[in-house]
Parts: structure tokens; C-alpha cells; sequence
């Protein structure tokens, strides 16, 4: 596996990631959590920059609107310490030219996550909400929520929202996946894990099930062995020490793996391949500040092997675009603060 990296920018407090396709042109887009930028990179080598927005920032999730080339939602306002509720959401637009439009469609404080699923002609919104409200760093008492409702057709239409599921303490962690077959959101907190489905019809309403129950952080899926069924790697607890991965086996989850690194703050895990090859990608904030990917070196008898992509970059988010020869990383390296990417070949 080799790996190049590329510096983008410098962006302080670098937090959230993803990819899109603007006018047949794939484009990375990096934010700043702060009260700053978000930043649009395209190109062969993605040397192309154009900034999305100067401010406010404070953006935990970018997420591309389903069959509306180069729109997507994004949060923003979520920058001070522990108050939160200015936190909004906002519908962004490319413009000719090169530049973006945005607008804000909803207010809901301590929005962290957020997904869009396409079922037929409806766009289903899921949004998690980090706590009820705080008044302190370490308060807690006030559990977050699930709310659900329905994307209209253009910016216009207000995002109606209702609760789906309440009492997630510390209700950080999302991942999109599968779920007995469909397509599914996988929300974690001190409750453990739960996936959740949008309605399958028109007239059908949203499920949720919980398939572990321990406090969890982060969570992503893939089925690292090729067995034909999903691992889990989690981050272990909140914004935890440790990063570990889980495999069912005998009707239960056991643990397989765990990175050797006890440090206090795991960030990164994300399901994906590289190479080919079903991979997890995690990182640390803390301690070497390390960002890696794992991969099976054996499938039978399991036996895991990470790699370090690069160390002193403390990541916050991740996301993977896949390219013929190549496999690009997009790391927000937020304690270097600085946007990269890392094209993997071989």
C-alpha cells in the first residue's frame, strides 16, 4: 500500500468532511468546527480552492442531498463550548461561476448528525442531537434525541421534524449502513447502538433497534473478513480510549481487535475499502494523534493489521472517494489543523 499526502490548507479547528459531484466533477469539501471556513477542493490532484462560506462555521456534518447534483445540507453555529443552541442546518447550492448559495432551513440545538435517504420520490431527513441543552462542560442530565421528518423538494419548504426516539445520553456517534438488507443510520451514545430505517413506502413509518447495549462513541461497519457478514469497529466510551472491533459470533458481539494506543480521545472510524480490500479507518486526537487504516492480514483465523497513514495530525473526520487506480482519504486534521488528502495506490 502506498501512500502520498497532500496538504490542502490550513484551517484551524478543521472538523467535517465529504465528497460530491458538481458539474461531473468530484470535489471535497473540508470545514472548519471554529468560527470559520468551509473550503471546496477540486481538479485531477484537487488543486482547484473555492471557499463555500467564510463564516459563522462551527459545522459538524456535510451531507450531499440525494439526486440534486452538488447540493448538500450542512450544519453550522455549533462552536461554543457547550452551548449549543444556535446550531441550524443549511441547504447549500452551486452557482455558475463557481461560487455557492446557502440557506438556512432549519434551527434545532445540538444538532451533531445528520443523514438523508432517498425512498422513491421522498428525501426522509435523520437528525441526532448531541444533548436536550447543558449548562456546563460537564452536564449531562439532559439527554439528546432522534428527530425525523422530510426534505422538500427546494429550500422554500420548512423541515418539519418529529422525535423518533429520546433519552440518548451523550448521543454523538452516526454511521450509514446496512440493516437486514436496507439501507440504514446507526446512531450510538451511552445507550449503546441502534439502527435505524426510514420508511420503506409511502405510508410507512421509521424503525429503530437496538443491537448493542454498552456506551458507545463512534461506530462504522464493514465486513472486514469477506465472510459475507458486518464487523463493527467502535470507539469505546465517549470520545474514548479505546478503539476496538466486534464481530458476531455464537448470536453475540465479541471483541476481535483493539488498537494498542489507550488514548483519551479516539475521533475517527469509518468503514470503507481500500486497495480493493474492506478496510476500517480510524483516528486519535490525543496521544500520537494518529490516523490509520485496518485491513485482515488472515480471515480465518481473524487477525487484523493496522497501518499508519500518518502520525502528529490529531483527525477528526474522515471520508473516502474511490478512483480507477486509486483510493483518496480526505482528513480533517483538526489538532494540525490542516485539510489533506492521501492518495493510496497498490
Amino acid at each position: 500500500m502506498n501512500i502520498e499526502k497532500k496538504h490542502l490548507t490550513d484551517l484551524s479547528r478543521c472538523y467535517a468532511t465529504a465528497s460530491i459531484e458538481i458539474e461531473g466533477e468530484t470535489t471535497v469539501l473540508l470545514a472548519s468546527e471554529g468560527e470559520g471556513a468551509c473550503y471546496a477542493f477540486s481538479g485531477p490532484d484537487y488543486s482547484r480552492q473555492r471557499t463555500v462560506w467564510d463564516g459563522p462555521g462551527g459545522t459538524m456534518s456535510i451531507v450531499p442531498i440525494p439526486g440534486r447534483t452538488g447540493e448538500f445540507l450542512a450544519v453550522q453555529k455549533f462552536f461554543k463550548l457547550f452551548q449549543w443552541d444556535e446550531a441550524i442546518v443549511v441547504w447549500v447550492k452551486p452557482q455558475a461561476g463557481g461560487g455557492f448559495a446557502s440557506r438556512q432551513i432549519l434551527h434545532l440545538p445540538y444538532i451533531h448528525r445528520f443523514d438523508l435517504f432517498k425512498v422513491g420520490e421522498r428525501i426522509h431527513f435523520l437528525g441526532c442531537t448531541l444533548a436536550e441543552s447543558k449548562d456546563s462542560r460537564e452536564d449531562w442530565s439532559r439527554p439528546g434525541k432522534v428527530y425525523v421528518g422530510e426534505l422538500g423538494a427546494d429550500w422554500d419548504r420548512p423541515l418539519e421534524l418529529e422525535v423518533l426516539r429520546e433519552g440518548l445520553y451523550r448521543n454523538h456517534g452516526y454511521a450509514r449502513s446496512v440493516w437486514k438488507g436496507s439501507e440504514a443510520g446507526l446512531v450510538t451514545s451511552d445507550e449503546g447502538a441502534f439502527a435505524i430505517l426510514p420508511p420503506a413506502s409511502e405510508g410507512a413509518i421509521w424503525s429503530i433497534e437496538r443491537f448493542m447495549d454498552w456506551p458507545i462513541s463512534d461506530i462504522a461497519a464493514c465486513d472486514i473478513d469477506g465472510d459475507g457478514e458486518l464487523e463493527y469497529a467502535t470507539i469505546e466510551p465517549w470520545h474514548g480510549e479505546h478503539f476496538r472491533v466486534y464481530k458476531k459470533l455464537d448470536a453475540a458481539f465479541r471483541q476481535v481487535w483493539e488498537h494498542p494506543e489507550l488514548s483519551e480521545f479516539y475521533h475517527v472510524v469509518v468503514g470503507t475499502r481500500i486497495g480493493g480490500r474492506p478496510a476500517f479507518i480510524g483516528g486519535c486526537r490525543r496521544g500520537s494523534q494518529e490516523l490509520f487504516c485496518l485491513r485482515a492480514s488472515s480471515p480465518s483465523p481473524l487477525q487484523l493489521e493496522a497501518v499508519t497513514i500518518d502520525k502528529g495530525v490529531g483527525p477528526s473526520n474522515v471520508a473516502v472517494v474511490h478512483e480507477g487506480e486509486r483510493d483518496v482519504i480526505v482528513s480533517a486534521n483538526r489538532e494540525k489543523g490542516e485539510a489533506a488528502l492521501y492518495f493510496v495506490t497498490g
